[in-house]
């Protein structure tokens, strides 16, 4: 098993578990739409909805901080390989 994929997961380095990369461009969507939401919901004094929106951009980033992990290892593993969006 490699150490770019989680324990007991179905993939391998060669069919990844997930395709990081296109996780990490919905990650950083998703960070992006959230923060904005939730200024705009402080900002329209409705703090539920901001205090949500916070919460699910919070979610963003310690997904992205997995992803980025994950990458990394991808990368010592497969040193020199360009992966694209998709894999």
């Amino acid at each position: 098993m490699t150490r770019s994929q989680p324990r007991r997961a179905r993939g391998t380095v060669g069919h990844a578990n997930s395709a990081l990369n296109l996780r990490l461009v919905l990650a950083t969507f998703g960070l992006v739409v959230m923060a904005v939401f939730a200024v705009l919901a402080f900002a329209a004094n409705i703090a539920w909805l901001g205090v949500v929106c916070a919460l699910l951009a919070v979610v963003a980033v310690v997904d992205l901080v997995v992803i980025q992990r994950r990458r990394a290892a991808r990368r010592r593993e497969e040193p020199g390989v360009r992966h694209s969006l998709f894999e």
